[in-house]
């Protein structure tokens, strides 16, 4: 588990990178995106369908045991995160549909994810589980607030904003290099407690299938090289915070054990797997 002051520190990394992403909107293709229902359609497709009934099958087909299927199936539950916004920059992505996205299955998971938790969990084991709504809503604000205020900076001072946006997220880049090279470690940690073969398979294929299927179901929907990838990425990555704290809220210690050490290993491969997108496209954003 993570001390208040590194906890402190990813925080100000997230809201640094968030403001940058803000500076990269475009309010005319934000608007574009929302009036369009199959946005909001792919979103409920992709966050709230794929990725639960991933997890379940997974769990199903490798026999986990219920406190490990309980722990897979509330992450393919969680919406998506800050890390599917940084990674369509990545992979260049549509930035501003990423962030569409993602205030979309963060909103519609304060009723998806109880609905969702409840119904999968019915076919696992007789277990009730607890739905953090704050969690929730900090990251809605998390998502959304510091985006705002980079793309106020964008609207009123546009030369500032490419400044800031540049130096913003090679500062970012850096931190996450040296943030990967301490997640390596505590992945080396949490391999060795999180000691069932089939749970360190599933976190290795759930977030490279969700990527997957996130890309054939936007080709599906006949999108364009860029909303494939930011599909893809907002399929595939889950917000890991949330995860952890619905384990450690909604479970008692003795059931959930080491457990609460699965999102770290499930974020190593969730990165790695984001590599199979780092090319650039063809296609220009529409």
């Amino acid at each position: 588990m993570s001390t208040p002051s590194s906890s402190s520190f990813k925080t100000k990394v997230i809201l640094i990178a968030m403001v940058c992403l803000g500076c990269t909107m475009e309010l005319s293709k934000i608007k574009a995106h929302i009036l369009k229902p199959k946005w909001v359609l792919m979103t409920v497709v992709a966050q709230s369908g794929v990725m639960p009934l991933l997890a379940f099958s997974l769990a199903k087909l490798l026999q986990l045991s219920p406190a490990e299927a309980v722990t897979v199936l509330a992450c393919g539950c969680c919406p998506g995160g800050y890390l599917s916004n940084i990674l369509t920059l990545g992979v260049k992505g549509d930035v501003n549909l990423s962030l569409v996205m993602t205030t979309f299955s963060t909103i519609l998971a304060m009723g998806l994810m109880p609905l969702l938790l409840y119904l999968y969990s019915q076919g696992l084991s007789d277990v009730s589980i607890a739905v953090p709504y704050t969690g929730i809503i900090v990251a809605l604000a998390m998502t959304t607030l510091p985006c705002a205020a980079g793309f106020g900076m964008r609207h009123y001072a546009p030369q500032q904003a490419k400044l800031v946006s540049k130096v913003g997220m090679c500062m970012v880049l850096v931190t996450l290099i040296v943030l990967g090279i301490l997640i390596a470690i505590a992945v080396g940690e949490a391999i060795q407690t999180v000691t069932s073969p089939q749970l360190v398979v599933t976190a290795a294929l759930m977030p490279l299938f969700g990527y997957i299927l996130g890309y054939v179901l936007s080709s599906l929907f006949k999108l364009n090289q860029l909303s494939r990838r930011t599909v893809a990425m907002e399929t595939g990555c889950q917000n890991l915070q949330l995860c952890l704290t619905i384990l450690m809220m909604s479970f008692p210690a003795e059931f959930i054990g080491l457990l609460y050490h699965f999102p770290i290993v499930y974020l190593a491969f969730q990165l790695s797997g984001a590599l199979v997108f780092m090319k650039s496209p063809k296609e220009t954003a529409v």
